[in-house]
């Protein structure tokens, strides 16, 4: 069975829940339903981002390899479902980041096992 759709094809608005049906006993219940849940104002493409993002474990970089794009459109893609699903995003308090695992990220930098960019996102607690 098909998603039911949440936008009208016609002026793009929400669209209402309005009747259900029982395909075992035939019968109908009408009113005015909530979906039940924020998803359902989410676009397909939006949900397989979560799926990609689920199974990425949130990790960014993985998501890059996944998806072939670059960390700014996953970036921009995130913050699309976020205001989708009826929030802001925003920047939280910077992450404390440890003089060890600064360090530790310097080094790998200079040995080359992880590049600039990177160790720029690690340093910013973007990814682990």
């Amino acid at each position: 069975m098909r998603s039911a759709p949440t936008r009208c094809p016609i002026c793009q608005s929400e669209l209402t829940v309005v009747r259900l049906h029982c395909s075992s006993c035939d019968t109908a219940i009408e009113g005015r339903f909530s979906s039940g849940h924020q998803f359902s104002n989410l676009t397909p493409e939006q949900v397989e981002f979560i799926f990609t993002f689920v199974r990425s474990e949130g990790k960014i970089n993985r998501m890059e390899q996944e998806l072939g794009v670059s960390y700014p459109t996953i970036r921009n893609r995130l913050n699309e479902v976020i205001r989708a699903l009826g929030y802001e995003p925003g920047r939280d308090e910077p992450l404390e980041i440890t003089q060890d695992k600064r360090n530790s990220i310097l080094e790998d930098l200079s040995a080359g096992r992880i590049s600039a960019e990177e160790a720029t996102r690690l340093l910013r607690g973007e990814e682990e």
